[in-house]
């Protein structure tokens, strides 16, 4: 199914908000609870499905839709449609927001090799109508048992655009027959080329005082990668009373000494 053309735009800083200008019968799908706001004319069904393969029978949704749930996202989606916008052009505007502080990555899915994209398990945000949203496992035996990351990743696949959201800054970086090795989590997205694996860190000395983790993700060959600065598990350990924050504000070794 060829995607529906849709135009966009990304608004704020540190927490984006991607919005989407729909014409006449366009749809965009979402993730359940996304959805920001929409303009009047918009309206909306939640699915099981993508929607992607208008001729796909109800076991299909159904093994799709328990798939889904391996990654920790909802059962359904949500259409979105723009049925009889009142503005002079007849568009209309929904937004989309991430669940967490970070960023908002819109992919050209035309641009990608083989029109497909990896992405993070709970990466995927929002795309237009034609996009496959489907999982992929990661067949390397240390993604499995010892990244804790990086074993069940969606695939995107289409000719349209989609939208991910990371944590933080996004860097996009171009790997030409390279080898880049990444904090495990700090991985978004990164294109069907990459071989994509979990490794032991160093020696044990390095694992155990070095302060980088026991495993890194490693990203080998040609394509693009986008790494996030800020993943999710990140934020929740410093934000914890107990986290790697909690004794900052008192500034100095006496300050808990005397606190104690």
């Amino acid at each position: 199914m060829q995607s529906h053309e849709i135009d966009y735009r990304i608004l704020g800083e540190s927490i984006q908000v991607v919005e989407i200008e729909l014409d006449p019968q366009e749809t965009v799908i979402a993730e359940a609870g996304a959805m920001l706001y929409m303009e009047d004319g918009i309206n909306f069904k939640t699915k099981m499905g993508d929607g992607s393969e208008a001729n796909e029978g109800v076991l299909g949704k159904l093994f799709k839709a328990g798939a889904r749930m391996l990654t920790g996202e909802s059962l359904f989606m949500t259409h979105f449609t723009n049925e009889g916008a009142r503005s002079a052009n007849g568009k209309a505007r929904v937004a989309f927001a991430a669940p967490y502080p970070g960023t908002v990555v819109p992919l050209d899915l035309r641009r990608m090799y083989n029109n497909e994209i990896l992405v993070q398990k709970d990466g995927f945000l929002c795309a237009a109508l034609g996009t496959k949203v489907s999982i992929a496992f990661n067949k390397k035996l240390t993604s499995t048992f010892f990244g804790g990351e990086g074993f069940i990743l969606q695939k995107l696949q289409g000719d349209g655009k989609a939208f991910v959201h990371a944590g933080g800054t996004v860097i996009e970086k171009e790997l030409n027959n390279e080898t880049l090795r990444v904090d495990t989590g700090c991985v978004v997205a990164f294109e069907s080329t990459i071989d994509f694996d979990i490794q032991r860190a160093g020696g044990l000395r390095s694992m155990v005082f070095g302060g980088e983790g026991i495993f890194l993700a490693t990203l080998r060959g040609t394509g693009r990668v986008w790494l996030q600065s800020m993943p999710i598990r990140k934020l929740i350990e410093v934000l914890l009373p107990q986290g790697k924050n909690s004794k900052k504000e008192g500034g100095s070794l006496l300050g808990d000494i005397f606190e104690g």
